[in-house]
């Protein structure tokens, strides 16, 4: 069953900007499940194929990443079920409906919730999309539709804002694992066979009274994370390259049922050939789907989507090609302004594109200068500059998102605040200071670990700073983006030129 690009869906847009559907909702409904090769007015569950193919395409229309319909649909009826052995809806002590377990839905009928798995799909689907167009829940970053961790707070609001599903037990401060969108990821992770980021909450953000039914208030409504996050798996092009994120096998048919083609090794380069398509054979319950590939010998066969990857895909540009000066808040004036270009350029930080300005009321592209770092977030500019590849070819040995860099910070015995033991975590996400920093940066240059006192006298040895006193050089203070990138530009002038 192939993936079928439908003519009557206009203006897909991924990344921040939303979905246009110019079209009448049940003549959409009709082209899933005439796509799907479902017939709605049948009352059994479809085969684990067909079921795949109603959520993923019902999913896509409305520009949302099937990844999470999927694993919500999973997390809600288990094993993707609508109708009990009778030919009836399943319906819960809660009222919840059917496959998305729709409870309470203004607007939907509440007959054909019942009866119509697309039009429960479809409602389920709406929901999630509102839940991500909510003003009044946290946004990660610049909020991309096509990023996964980017759908954290619409995943919880999906099951409500309620004490039960914060991401921390406020009495102890532990990791909450029961809390609704923390199982939704699990469950990606698990059936889609991909590994997501957590991300690096503090307990602070999430006010609530456990002894009440009232919703978390949330003290941050924005998180900007720099890290490694995940897009989702359903858009890579036909001509485009991917590469393999594992040793994979590639198969002659979309299915493991078939004969092998060879082994793609980790990291080689293939061609996408056409759209993806399902498993094979209908009765194996796979979330993920397949796609034709081309290897540069010629060989062509069929890889999961679980295994590829957009890093080898994605066109890079030039060095020296990108010109900060369209961001919002890019002032030549500014002591980094080129600082911020060479940075840029080089990859070891990037702007955030359509996030939004107080200081205009629009959303723009901005680079933030002058946002704090966090331990981790310098960590990862740090490697990137001196350890690119070890950083890319590390793999993180437990599922918290700062595992590498902390891997590599003990390797070469940075003078870390935070670390790998629970103990340390948190450290890991607080503001970095310059003194740190600086402690940090030489010891990464002598190899060896260096005092602040020696530490600072180094950076003023050879230019990295013109302060003259260390109370001038402010060692307390939390650096900055725009501090970061003058440091590491005038080491690169400095000792690489």
């Amino acid at each position: 069953m192939k993936k079928i690009l439908k003519p009557l869906i206009s203006g897909i847009v991924i990344g921040a900007l939303s979905l246009t559907i110019n079209i009448d909702k049940n003549v959409l409904a009709n082209d899933i499940a005439n796509t799907c090769k479902y017939d709605s007015a049948s009352k059994v569950n479809p085969d684990y194929s067909t079921m795949n193919c109603l959520l993923t395409e019902t999913a896509l229309s409305y520009n949302v990443p099937p990844e999470i319909v999927k694993a919500i649909a999973e997390g809600e009826s288990g094993n993707w079920r609508h109708f009990d052995m009778n030919g009836k809806a399943i319906v819960t002590a809660n009222n919840g409906i059917g496959i998305m377990q729709i409870t309470n839905q203004a607007g939907y009928n509440q007959d054909r919730l019942k009866s119509d798995i697309v039009y429960n799909i479809r409602a389920g689907v709406e929901t999630l999309d509102d839940m991500f167009k909510r003003k009044d829940l946290p946004s990660i970053n610049s909020g991309e539709r096509d990023i996964l961790e980017h759908w954290y707070f619409a995943i919880m609001a999906y099951n409500g804002t309620k004490p039960v599903n914060s991401p921390f037990v406020q009495a102890t401060g532990e990791r909450n694992p029961n809390a609704y969108q923390e199982r939704i990821l699990r469950i990606i992770e698990k059936l889609e066979l991909i590994d997501l980021t957590e991300l690096p909450f503090t307990r602070e953000h999430f006010q609530y009274d456990s002894n009440s039914r009232e919703n978390i208030k949330f003290s941050a409504m924005n998180y900007d994370f720099d890290l490694p996050l995940t897009k989702s798996k359903y858009f890579f092009k036909t001509n485009q390259k991917v590469s393999a994120t594992t040793n994979v096998t590639v198969r002659t048919r979309p299915t493991t049922d078939s004969p092998s083609m060879g082994t793609l090794r980790t990291g080689e380069i293939v061609t996408i050939t056409g759209p993806f398509e399902y498993e094979a054979v209908s009765t194996k319950k796979n979330h993920f789907v397949w796609y034709p590939v081309k290897r540069n010998d010629g060989t062509e066969g069929y890889v999961a989507s679980s295994y590829l990857n957009y890093s080898a895909s994605t066109p890079t540009t030039p060095v020296g090609s990108i010109d900060v000066s369209k961001f919002a808040d890019y002032k030549a004036d500014q002591y980094w302004a080129e600082d911020f270009q060479w940075a840029v350029n080089k990859g070891l930080i990037s702007g955030y594109p359509n996030v939004y300005n107080p200081a205009t009321k629009k959303y723009e592209n901005l680079l933030k200068p002058n946002t704090n770092l966090t331990e981790n977030q310098m960590l990862s500019v740090l490697f990137r500059y001196f350890k690119s590849d070890e950083l890319a070819s590390t793999k993180p040995s437990s599922s918290w998102s700062a595992d590498v860099n902390y891997q590599l910070a003990s390797k070469y015995a940075l003078p870390t605040l935070g670390g790998i033991s629970a103990s340390k975590q948190v450290y890991a996400v607080k503001d970095i200071t310059r003194g740190n920093f600086a402690r940090i940066l030489a010891s990464m240059h002598y190899g060896k670990t260096v005092s602040q006192p020696e530490a600072i006298q180094f950076l003023r040895d050879f230019d990295l700073t013109t302060t003259k006193t260390d109370a001038e050089f402010k060692p307390n203070d939390s650096l900055t983006r725009a501090h970061a990138v003058a440091f590491f530009h005038r080491y690169e002038q400095i000792f690489n030129k």
